[in-house]
């Protein structure tokens, strides 16, 4: 522990013997480092928090979703540090005074860009912080501010111009989807027109020859009734009489009376319309025939006045019937007929249709993609539109600036005190360390022992130096100006500090 003692008495004694060159050194070191840390550019910050509000209950309706809104709000912090908004912030501040040719502008873009910084909030994404920094604390609450004008314009205006642009370019292909579907219209009614009847659907061959079979079989039928009930018809018109024998006046027999001869025709009548003997109306007839041929049996022949013929009204109600009969026939045969011919058209028609009807369905499937396409592009078009008038009209996208850019009234750096502070003594231990190793270069012994150690021989003894009253009077004015040299270089590191101090208030 003596010897630890020892050895920095020893290191004090030989700084303090060369104290003059420590202290030359110190004011040497001291002043060239005050010198750089006074070149040193101040660096003034300016920031602002800022809120990005999406008005959400309109925008949900017309289909823009969270999203999306967090794709413009990502878009938006994107832009602030775009080269286009950075070189409308130097126009717009004092960084674009000295600005004449494109090249400066470029370089003062590139150093906005690296003191400039956009951060999110950690809790809230819509929440960030812009942060400059400019050697005026004025010039970097202009940037701040001017950034935020220009992100809230180009919000605007940029949606404005997307808009527009996304509509001008659906507009044009809508133009050209119109005129392909005109097209590809006015080609599916050529075709339908130049193969009309072999075309799939109602009217194809296929279709038509189904309707013109099942008719025909309908026909048939119709026609086996109706040629039925024509030899029914004929088969009891050969049986009826065409005339009927009428006694003359005052006659009593029962051949002439009127009553019975109404009730024959009609049962004739009753007969041709195909009503059989089973039928109620057919046995009532027959049973007044019946009473009235048994009330003119009684009667005696007339003596006197001959009888003579008149046409049976049955029989010629039966060959209007029969009448009727033929003609039905006739229609019938002559539709079969023109059904057997059409059907043989529909025969010949059915060997081309497949290829027509894949030609078709081609032209078909060209223009359904074009409809479909036309119309979802319609959609999107008037969709886009409906957007672009909600964020212009509606304010969608709010810039809300929860911290105003202040003035800086202190320098974020350099901290010129602390750097004052740290040269002064960097100066001083670079003194006492240059007085250390000089004096463990020069071969003196500082004390007899050290002397001893080194040469290996005991040292019989050691004189001290005496002064004069004239040397320590001249030693004392050497140590007060040494102690005033050394007071100085702290006085003016104090006074530097003091002026940095002074300079920051007046900023």
């Amino acid at each position: 522990m003596n010897g630890l003692y020892d050895e920095l008495r020893l290191a004090i004694h030989s700084v303090w013997n060369r104290r003059w060159l420590a202290l030359g050194i110190a004011w040497a070191i001291c002043l060239l480092g005050w010198l750089v840390v006074a070149l040193i550019p101040n660096s003034y910050e300016s920031k602002a928090r800022v809120e990005i509000r999406m008005a959400g209950l309109l925008n949900e309706k017309v289909g823009i979703t969270a999203g999306e809104q967090r794709k413009v709000i990502e878009r938006l912090k994107q832009t602030l540090s775009s080269s286009d908004n950075l070189a409308k912030v130097i126009r717009g501040t004092d960084l674009g005074r000295n600005v004449v040719s494109d090249q400066e502008l470029a370089g003062k873009v590139s150093g906005l860009r690296k003191s400039i910084e956009v951060k999110s909030d950690i809790n809230n994404d819509n929440i960030f912080t812009i942060t400059a920094l400019q050697p005026s604390p004025k010039n970097a609450r202009d940037v701040v501010q001017k950034l935020i004008d220009v992100a809230e314009e180009d919000s605007i205006s940029g949606d404005r111009k997307e808009t527009s642009t996304s509509i001008r370019f659906l507009d044009k292909q809508l133009e050209d989807l119109q005129k392909k579907l005109a097209d590809a219209e006015a080609k599916r009614v050529a075709f339908e027109t130049n193969n009309l009847g072999m075309l799939p659907g109602v009217g194809s061959a296929s279709t038509r020859m189904e309707a013109a079979r099942a008719e025909l079989g309908q026909i048939d039928s119709q026609l086996i009734q109706a040629r039925s009930a024509l030899a029914a018809l004929n088969s009891q018109l050969a049986g009826t009489p065409q005339s009927m024998t009428t006694p003359g006046a005052g006659g009593g027999g029962g051949g002439g009376n009127p009553a019975l001869a109404q009730a024959q025709g009609e049962l004739a009548a009753m007969r041709a319309k195909g009503l059989t003997d089973n039928h109620p109306d057919v046995i009532s007839t027959r049973n007044q025939i019946a009473i009235l041929k048994t009330q003119g049996g009684g009667s005696s022949a007339p003596s006197g006045g001959g009888s003579f013929k008149t046409p049976n009204p049955a029989y010629a109600s039966l060959q209007m019937m029969r009448a009727e009969r033929e003609a039905s026939v006739s229609a019938l045969s002559a539709r079969k007929a023109a059904l057997q011919s059409d059907m043989a058209g529909f025969a010949a028609k059915q060997s081309a249709e497949p290829g027509v009807s894949a030609e078709y369905g081609r032209i078909n499937r060209d223009y359904e993609v074009l409809k479909v396409q036309y119309d979802k592009m319609l959609t999107d078009r008037e969709e886009i539109r409906l957007r672009g008038q909600v964020g212009a009209q509606t304010d969608a996208v709010q810039f809300v600036v929860n911290e105003p850019p202040m003035v800086s009234k202190a320098p974020v750096s350099p901290n010129r005190p602390l750097f004052l502070t740290m040269v002064l003594f960097a100066g001083l231990g670079a003194g006492a360390a240059t007085a250390f190793a000089l004096g463990h270069l020069q071969t003196s012994y500082p004390t007899a022992s050290k002397l001893e150690r080194a040469s290996g021989l005991p040292v019989i003894g050691s004189i001290s130096q005496m002064l004069t009253s004239e040397q320590r009077i001249e030693r004392k004015r050497k140590l007060g100006l040494f102690f005033g040299g050394t007071a100085a270089l702290i006085g003016v590191c104090v006074l530097l500090v003091v002026i940095e101090f002074i300079q920051r208030g007046l900023a």
